[in-house]
């Protein structure tokens, strides 16, 4: 279920002078230039995604396993977010700083028996970021699932080659 933000305050911007600079597992930086002003916390199934006012450029994906976040940005600036599934005890998600190797709109696992719609492939043993019923209590066997509708729009603006990284 999609969120909507509400116009001019649907976005936190950075002054020129004081961006913020995350530092990446595979040890490069990355700026930010404005974040999603998401005011209460989301729950299990719920995503928002708010691409205005934002210009082209270099897509890349934070995953944040101990918030069970995953954000995405395009030049810089938040462009959605949403509450992710992942890896229980024996099937933990990797960390690292990954690029995305495959991408598949209509994937189905015959390991697993089951559908992972909009799957963008991680990993060669098949870790991927797929559409997933994203509810509580729930996990994956290393993936990360996001609600199938959240893994449609970030299908639509990543690329082969695209960075997730994954903390």
């Amino acid at each position: 279920m999609q969120m909507a933000l509400a116009g001019d305050q649907s976005r936190i911007w950075y002054a020129q002078a004081h961006l913020p600079v995350l530092a990446l597992p595979d040890g490069h930086h990355e700026t930010i230039r404005s974040i999603l002003n998401i005011k209460a916390p989301m729950h299990y199934g719920e995503f928002i995604w708010d691409a205005s006012r934002v210009p082209d450029g270099k897509v890349w994906l934070w995953v944040d396993l101990a918030h069970q976040e995953l954000s995405v940005f395009r030049d810089g600036h938040e462009i959605g977010s949403a509450v992710i599934l992942y890896g229980g005890p024996n099937n933990a998600t990797p960390r690292g700083a990954f690029t995305i190797l495959d991408k598949q709109a209509n994937y189905f696992s015959h390991k697993y028996q089951a559908p992972m719609p909009y799957a963008l492939r991680l990993t060669g043993d098949g870790v991927a970021i797929h559409g997933s019923d994203v509810r509580e209590g729930w996990a994956t066997h290393g993936c990360v699932g996001v609600p199938v509708e959240f893994a449609r729009l970030i299908f639509s603006v990543t690329h082969k080659g695209d960075l997730v990284a994954i903390l």
